[in-house]
């Protein structure tokens, strides 16, 4: 993610259970969690559509990380390989967008496909930066390169000015937990004062959920829709290991699960009759 207020200010313009059973299956409406995978889960993975956007353009490449690689290639890479692991999983319809041109032309684009596509869920994938007043220089392989090793970990963020704004945080929910189970830690700097404007209220410390109301490719989105930060490339340390696979197999696994319970649990759910729960015991 890129600091440019003057696209946002652009932007501005341009936008238009079932209770628990004999056999102790539990489903969590607060959470969106299941607490075991039930046999009559009705999650219809081949018809559930999920858009992966790609965030930023090859024209406007986003953030530039410590060692000079743009955003957008992160954000192409980490995106193809979400998209790879979710089709192989059964979730066939799912659509990496990739769009071209300006900053705004490409946001206007994005949520114009990813409305008429009518999908179930949408989820926008970039890599982090901070504010250029935070940055410092330093000299990689004979250039002059910004760092800022100050912060580390993913962000997820929702709008409250999306339609679907209870599905959206559950879904940012539900990813912030798949992460966390593996390992991975969010940034809690979106919280501190040092961040001045681009402080965000903080809606789950346990996950890392964000508000961000005046994000357009989150509120003029017409379905659930999330933004992850997948970590801060202009951290040394975290650039390295994020351009690493087992970082972005880790993270597409996360996704994966999270899609997979946020399916199921907008799925119908029929109760397993009496006499055969009592059978399987």
């Amino acid at each position: 993610m890129t600091y440019m207020p003057r696209i946002e200010v652009a932007l501005a313009v341009v936008s238009i259970m079932l209770s628990q059973s004999i056999s102790n299956i539990a489903w969590d409406q607060t959470a969106g969690v299941t607490s075991g995978k039930s046999k009559t889960s009705k999650c219809n993975r081949a018809t559930f559509r999920v858009i992966l956007d790609v965030g930023h353009t090859a024209e406007e490449p986003g953030a530039i990380s410590a060692r000079g690689v743009t955003e957008y290639d992160f954000n192409l890479r980490l995106t193809k390989r979400v998209e790879r692991k979710l089709v192989e999983a059964g979730f066939s319809k799912t659509l990496a967008l990739v769009t071209g041109g300006s900053a705004i032309s490409g946001l206007v684009q994005r949520v114009a496909i990813a409305n008429k596509s009518k999908a179930n869920l949408f989820l926008s994938i970039h890599h982090d930066s901070v504010p250029d007043f935070l940055l410092e220089d330093w000299e990689y392989e004979g250039k002059q390169y910004h760092f800022s090793d100050r912060f580390k970990g993913h962000s997820i963020f929702v709008s409250y000015e999306n339609s679907k704004r209870n599905a959206s945080m559950l879904f940012g929910k539900l990813l912030g937990k798949q992460l966390k189970v593996r390992g991975l830690k969010y940034t809690p700097h979106y919280t501190e004062a040092i961040m001045r404007n681009r402080r965000r209220e903080l809606l789950d410390a346990d996950v890392g959920v964000y508000r961000f109301d005046k994000l357009y490719v989150l509120r003029a989105i017409q379905m659930p829709a999330v933004l992850l930060e997948a970590g801060l490339i202009i951290n040394r340390d975290e650039e390295l290991l994020l351009n690493t696979e087992e970082r972005q197999s880790l993270i597409a696994a996360a996704v994966l699960d999270a899609v997979e319970n946020y399916c199921e649990s907008q799925s119908p759910r029929i109760p397993t009759p009496l006499a055969d729960t009592l059978r399987g015991r």
